[in-house]
């Protein structure tokens, strides 16, 4: 039986094939000469105070349907960015998430911010085109890969400088991700099959993630509460869209969602000097 994701995913690839058509893969590769290279995230998100925030750029979802009105998706970046978000998420599918590469170009000449293409990628076509039009990380799920492919835009993405974000939703899937060395893996609550969230899924999963690799909570962020329980279950970073576009102040929100990390960080050593 076919899930969501797969719906997704078939419409994810006639899209790309039409982009193919009007783009062919070697002129598309010659636009990588005009780019300038991509940013490392990782110093910014390493360093981040609190918790590093990946702000997204997102107007509707499978789930929720139509989101936010978002004329300008450069002034909106620039809100994440004064806010403090380490990295910017631009949404980049079309029919499920009213997404757009225009998009990306948009928000890439607003702001120097690390930014990630999020989308759906099963074509090495996509991690060329997420770096021509400016992408530093680019999304890798799991569930939607085989390991073959998993790895090969892995390691294309790395030989183009940029950062892959391996996103997981359950242990299998996580030990998947890990043997790619990454340096990202996000855990989603948001089960793609069928929608759901379960923040369960995020805090039985990040203390899994080993030393040294940024764990990045994914989904059922509502407000800076869910924040600090991703924190105190070890995320390094939480993605947040839906929360951010609907918020009218979504510089402050971020600021929130900042300092209720740096709350729960605090009452976690705390803890730890108290035993």
């Amino acid at each position: 039986m076919a899930t969501v994701l797969d719906g997704i995913i078939s419409g994810v690839r006639e899209d790309l094939g039409r982009r193919r058509a009007a783009l062919p893969p070697a002129e598309l590769e010659d636009r990588l000469g005009s780019v300038a290279a991509a940013l490392d995230p990782m110093p910014g998100i390493r360093s981040a105070d609190g918790v590093a925030v990946i702000a997204e750029v997102k107007r509707s979802s499978p789930s929720k349907g139509a989101l936010a009105d978002i004329p300008e998706p450069g002034l909106l970046a620039r809100s994440y960015a004064a806010g403090g978000a380490s990295v910017i998420s631009v949404l980049t599918e079309e029919r499920r998430f009213s997404g757009s590469l225009a998009d990306l170009d948009e928000v890439r000449a607003a702001v120097r911010t690390p930014l990630l293409r999020k989308d759906f990628m099963v074509d090495a076509y996509q991690v060329t085109e997420a770096r021509a039009h400016g992408a530093d990380l680019i999304l890798l799920i799991v569930a939607a890969l085989d390991d073959v492919l998993l790895r090969d835009l892995h390691d294309q993405a790395r030989d183009l400088g940029m950062t892959a974000l391996i996103e997981v939703h359950d242990a299998a899937e996580l030990d998947r991700a890990l043997a790619l060395d990454p340096v990202l893996v996000g855990v989603n609550a948001r089960n793609l099959k069928t929608l759901e969230v379960d923040p369960g899924t995020v805090t039985a999963l990040l203390p899994r993630v080993p030393a040294g690799v940024v764990g990045v909570a994914e989904s059922g962020v509502s407000g800076p509460a869910d924040v600090a329980d991703y924190v105190r279950a070890g995320a390094g970073a939480v993605l947040v869209g839906e929360a951010l576009v609907k918020d009218g102040a979504p510089e402050a929100a971020i600021r929130g969602f900042i300092d209720a990390a740096n709350a729960a960080r605090a009452t976690l050593r705390a803890g730890a000097a108290g035993e």
